[in-house]
C-alpha cells in the first residue's frame, strides 16, 4: 500500500468519526421516541421517521425565542469583535509600536485562558452593574474573549499586504484612518470574514457564560436552552436532536458559502507571523 492510499484512508477515518455523531444526532432528530435509544440502532434509515421532535422543540418549546437571542448576541458581538479587532491589528501590523512583540506574546496567552475562571467575577461585575438576564450581559465577556484571536488573525493578514496600498492612499492626501476604511478593509475582505466566523461560531456555541448570567426563559441562547429540555426525571433526547439539527445548520451554510475566504483568512501571513 502507497503512502498516499494509507493517508487517504486515515483521513477517512478522521473525517468519518468527525461526522459520525452529527449523522447520529440527525437521525435520532427523525427518529419515534420509543426507538431513540433502542438496539439494534437505527444506523442507515429510519424505518418510520417522525417529524414531532421538531413540534415539540418550536411549539413546546420556546425554541426560536433561543435562537433570536443567539442571533442577537453572536451577530453583536461579531461586529464588535471585527470592528476592535481591525483597528488593534492593523496599529500592531503597521504602526511602529514599541513592545508589540511582547503585545501580542500576551495578547495570545490570554486568548488560551479558560472562560470558566473569570466567571465568578464577571458575575458580581454584571450583577452590581444590574446587567444579568440581558444581552449585554452576554456580548461584552463575548467580545473580550474572542478578540485576541480576531487579533491575531487580522494581524497576519494586514502583514501579508503591500505597503503600496497605503502609500497610494497617503499620496492623495488620505489619513490613516480613511486609508484604512477606503483602501486596507476593502482588499482585506477574507481576513474579516475568517475572523468574523470564528467569533459568531464561538459565541453561537458558548454555553457556561450563557446558562450563568441569562437564567431566564426570554434571554436564554441555544445552548442553555438545549441543555434544559425535558423534565426531572424525563431526558427529551428527541426533541434536544431536533433543535441541535436546527442549530448547527447556520453553522454549516456559512462555511459552504464561505469556504475559500476562510481557508484564504487562514493561510495568509502564515509565513510572515
Amino acid at each position: 500500500m502507497n503512502r498516499g492510499r494509507a493517508l487517504g484512508i486515515i483521513l477517512f477515518a478522521v473525517l468519518a468519526l468527525a461526522l459520525a455523531p452529527i449523522y447520529w444526532m440527525i437521525l435520532g432528530s427523525i427518529t419515534p421516541a420509543s426507538r431513540i435509544g433502542s438496539w439494534p440502532p437505527e444506523l442507515l434509515y429510519v424505518a418510520h421517521p417522525t417529524g414531532v421532535h421538531y413540534t415539540e422543540a418550536f411549539v413546546k418549546n420556546p425554541f426560536g425565542t433561543y435562537m433570536v437571542n443567539s442571533l442577537v448576541v453572536a451577530t453583536s458581538t461579531t461586529f464588535c469583535v471585527v470592528l476592535l479587532g481591525s483597528l488593534a491589528a492593523y496599529a500592531i501590523a503597521r504602526m511602529p509600536i514599541k513592545g508589540s512583540g511582547p503585545l501580542m506574546l500576551v495578547t495570545l496567552v490570554v486568548s488560551t485562558f479558560p472562560a470558566l475562571s473569570a466567571i465568578m467575577p464577571l458575575y458580581a461585575i454584571m450583577k452590581n452593574l444590574h446587567w444579568l438576564n440581558s444581552y449585554q450581559a452576554l456580548i461584552i465577556p463575548y467580545t473580550a474573549f474572542n478578540l485576541p484571536f480576531s487579533i491575531w488573525i487580522l494581524r497576519n493578514y494586514f502583514l501579508g499586504l503591500p505597503r503600496e496600498f497605503e502609500e497610494s492612499g497617503y499620496v492623495d492626501g488620505a489619513g490613516t484612518m480613511r486609508v484604512l476604511y477606503s483602501i486596507i478593509l476593502p482588499v482585506s475582505v477574507p481576513g474579516l470574514f475568517t475572523a468574523a466566523l470564528f467569533a459568531f461560531f464561538a459565541c453561537w456555541s458558548e454555553f457556561i457564560m450563557a446558562l450563568t448570567f441569562n437564567s431566564t426563559a426570554a434571554t436564554r441562547t441555544i445552548p442553555v436552552g438545549i441543555g434544559l429540555f425535558g423534565g426531572e426525571y424525563v431526558t427529551a433526547y428527541g426533541t434536544m436532536f431536533a433543535a441541535a439539527a436546527v442549530c448547527i445548520l447556520p453553522i454549516v451554510l456559512l462555511v459552504i458559502i464561505f469556504n475559500r475566504w476562510i481557508i484564504s483568512g487562514l493561510m495568509s501571513g502564515a509565513v510572515k507571523g
